[in-house]
């Protein structure tokens, strides 16, 4: 459980962008590969034999071509080497529009639990701390996920629900900010589920993966579902900022938390 800091202390503390770097390590390190590599990979390697891989996949059938797509779905994703969007589509233009829709669902939750796993292991707690030296943002970090287990399955189903959210940036997020295991995986298996479908719908138009782009409407969707999460959680950061400055506050009569 963490301590508040003595007063003062915050001012203490560098917060300079190179210290705050030397701080997370490890942690600044995976969050910059895993920003960079799924359009780098995609873009250089993966986009010239998506279309191989699909053919090669449908020819498996079901159900190997569906375990192997899974499997392959997770590590990629899990790991943050491809873009999701472009794997869940290959599913459908394989398997057809439900099935494919099933599989990269199942791909997706695989990928989250490699990616808890994975940030667990590079990035430990040093995100966790340097929150922790930060009243202001230990409080929104509070708001968000911490605050009863629905509310933050509430909140990460709602992070991951626009379609253009980073998928391994939003693992590491997720994760760093110390979210509950059980309210991580249930969270993102109901966020993923309409832009999953809505790639899959995507991967059952296509005739062909070589030149393979995301529909305009989808493309306005993704940013307008950005804009609005990004109000609501910056909604919800504020009302726990003002709190901790005295903005707001209980009154007499509420319940002590």
């Amino acid at each position: 459980m963490s301590q508040d800091p003595p007063s003062g202390a915050e001012s203490e503390i560098d917060t300079s962008t190179t210290a705050v770097i030397k701080r997370l390590g490890p942690a600044a390190v995976l969050g910059v590969l895993w920003a960079a590599m799924p359009l780098v990979i995609g873009l250089t390697v993966f986009i010239g034999f998506r279309q191989e891989v699909a053919d090669w996949l449908r020819d498996q059938g079901m159900p190997e071509g569906g375990l192997i797509y899974v499997a392959g779905f997770a590590l990629c994703a899990g790991l943050g080497l491809l873009p999701t969007w472009t794997q869940a589509v290959i599913g459908a233009y394989a398997f057809g529009m439900w099935t494919g829709f099933g599989l990269a669902w199942a791909g997706f939750t695989g990928a989250a639990l490699i990616g808890f796993v994975v940030t667990k292991l590079v990035a430990g707690r040093r995100v966790e701390r340097e929150i922790e030296s930060h009243p202001k943002a230990l409080a929104v970090r509070d708001a968000l996920v911490g605050k009863g287990w629905l509310k933050t399955v509430g909140v990460v189903a709602l992070v991951r629900a626009p379609f253009n959210s980073p998928f391994s940036i939003m693992n590491l997020t997720l994760c760093a900010a110390e979210t509950p295991l059980s309210a991580y995986m249930v969270g993102t298996v109901v966020g993923m589920a309409p832009r999953t479908l809505v790639y899959a719908w995507v991967g059952a138009q296509v005739q062909t993966l070589d030149k393979l782009a995301l529909p305009l409407w989808v493309k306005i969707a993704g940013i307008v579902s950005v804009v609005i999460v990004a109000l609501i959680v910056g909604h919800i950061g504020s009302k726990a900022i003002e709190k901790i400055t005295g903005g707001v506050g209980p009154s007499a009569d509420d319940p002590a938390e």
